[in-house]
């Protein structure tokens, strides 16, 4: 994992070597004057001099050998910051529409992702590989999946919390506010005050990393942490992850400026027109991370954001008692009246916000060598264990494809897809860019003969059917001879009564949906 950390432009007046190029590297690393921020690896320090304004300078990388010199001045050690002293809070998100209707039952953090995960386990496996284990999670709308999803796979699924505990927080009704629900991601922490603060003082926490439960990326919050405890003495009180984005999604974001020292000077969100041009910055410092600098001229937040616990609490319960949204509310004004910090995250990081951007990155998985990856040993992803047996392929074509378990294929084409837990193709059966959820329950092949012997669709796809461009939701039965293609390139189109949805010219299944034998789509 990589960020740029912005530091002193004198300190970083050479060009950047690599760990083990000579001794004018560590020298240089010396007088950086940086401390040692590990978690489980030593972590190497680059510094790039190439005098920009208003940029990062230095990389923090959680990739170097286990033998690579662990840097610590007398100084750091007083900011080094505790694991045990973090506690996360992951917001369940609003209403999903721009998921819909992936989100019609379902909150989006609960949507399954990459055949066997859900988006929630991301967030969530990060916390544990960061060694935070103190986490909220809050939930709102269509929670119930979400809620179940969380019980299986963290409060009975064998993850051992030692001091730590999982906590979710459902919108409720409050005696001064009948409504309940939360009017955003600032108002949401703010309902739950209460409970926080007394976990906090209970249990010393220092930092609350605040996180979405909608993207897809694999970092370590306390490198972020670190970051923000390192400027203690500059009484630094909030960081703020970011990420270079093109100009296409850049009115989607909220957009960030940052002098030489790292400190924010600008905040926009989803700013559009002029208010976008003038958020261009200079990126040339990512060079070494993207193939065309020109393509990212903007820095966006990640929704990521670390406080400092007594900042928080003033900003939620004083400053900005008012304001009810992180994003569009309370930042641009912290801004100006707090010291913020800005970290510049250069490895893999979707926001899976819309179904195309859901469905892009679910097919990106397979291929090779795919820019993200579940499997790491040392920083694995968590999910729900479900004790399926290996899938079975008998005579099938498997190219660019991620098959989970469960499955049951016969004498099929599978391309380019994503297929979930126990997902059953049958003969003939063509799929291509196709991305198949799997089916909450198991049937049997007795129990699908007799389906078929009953002039019924089993679950999962019959014979001889061909799909292309596809999202198939949970449970669903497609029945045989079906095509689905969208051949005639419909963007937008609206058919629940027949069990599908067209979403960015994307064929959209529905969960529990029954499509007849003989469709065409």
């Amino acid at each position: 994992m990589q960020f740029m950390m912005p530091l002193d432009t004198n300190a970083c007046a050479q060009p950047m070597r690599r760990a083990g190029e000579g001794a004018g590297t560590e020298r240089l690393m010396e007088r950086l004057n940086i401390g040692g921020m590990t978690q489980e690896k030593a972590l190497r320090k680059r510094c790039f001099g190439d005098g920009v304004t208003g940029t990062a300078r230095c990389v923090f990388t959680s990739d170097a050998d286990r033998d690579t010199p662990h840097l610590r001045t007398q100084s750091s050690r007083k900011n080094y910051a505790d694991a045990s002293h973090v506690s996360a809070v992951i917001l369940g998100g609003g209403t999903g529409v721009q998921l819909f209707p992936l989100t019609s039952t379902r909150a989006t953090p609960a949507v399954p992702v990459g055949g066997c995960y859900r988006l929630i386990d991301i967030p969530m496996s990060n916390c544990f590989n960061s060694g935070i284990n103190k986490i909220f999670v809050m939930t709102q709308f269509n929670s119930a999946s979400l809620n179940r999803h969380i019980h299986h796979t963290y409060l009975g699924g064998g993850i051992n919390f030692t001091d730590g505990s999982v906590q979710v927080l459902a919108a409720t009704q409050m005696p001064d506010e009948p409504a309940g629900w939360f009017q955003g991601t600032a108002d949401a922490i703010r309902k739950f005050m209460w409970i926080l603060e007394d976990h906090y003082n209970q249990n010393n926490i220092e930092h609350v990393v605040i996180l979405c439960g909608d993207q897809l990326y694999r970092m370590n919050y306390m490198e972020l942490v670190q970051y923000l405890q390192k400027h203690v003495d500059d009484n630094a009180d909030i960081t703020i992850s970011c990420a270079p984005i093109d100009g296409s999604r850049a009115s989607d974001y909220g957009l960030v400026k940052f002098d030489d020292s790292g400190r924010v000077i600008q905040f926009l969100e989803k700013p559009e027109g002029a208010d976008l041009e003038s958020m261009k910055v200079d990126t040339s410092f990512l060079s070494y991370a993207i193939d065309d600098k020109q393509k990212y001229p903007y820095i966006a937040s990640m929704g990521i954001y670390v406080l400092k616990k007594d900042v928080l609490l003033d900003i939620l319960k004083s400053k900005y008692a008012h304001l009810q949204d992180f994003g569009s509310e309370i930042l641009p004004r912290a801004v100006l009246e707090h010291n913020v910090k800005a970290c510049v995250f250069t490895e893999y990081w979707e926001d899976i916000g819309t179904i195309k951007s859901f469905f892009d990155a679910n097919l990106a998985l397979t291929e090779q060598p795919p820019k993200f990856e579940f499997y790491d040993p040392k920083t694995p992803f968590f999910t729900s264990p479900r004790y399926l047996p290996p899938a079975r392929l008998e005579k099938c074509k498997i190219k660019d494809a991620i098959i989970s378990d469960g499955c049951s294929f016969s004498e099929c084409t599978i391309e380019h897809s994503v297929i979930g837990i126990s997902s059953r193709v049958s003969i003939g059966c063509e799929l291509k860019d196709t991305m198949m959820m799997g089916a909450d329950q198991y049937e049997t092949e007795e129990e699908t003969s007799k389906l078929l012997f009953e002039g019924k669709v089993p679950i999962g796809i019959g014979e001889n059917t061909k799909i292309r461009n596809c999202i198939i939701d949970m449970n669903a039965r497609i029945g045989r001879n079906v095509i689905i293609a969208n051949t005639q390139g419909v963007q937008e189109s609206d058919h629940p009564e027949e069990g599908y949805y067209i979403r960015s010219g994307i064929v959209v299944i529905l969960k529990n949906a029954t499509i007849k034998d003989g469709t065409v789509i």
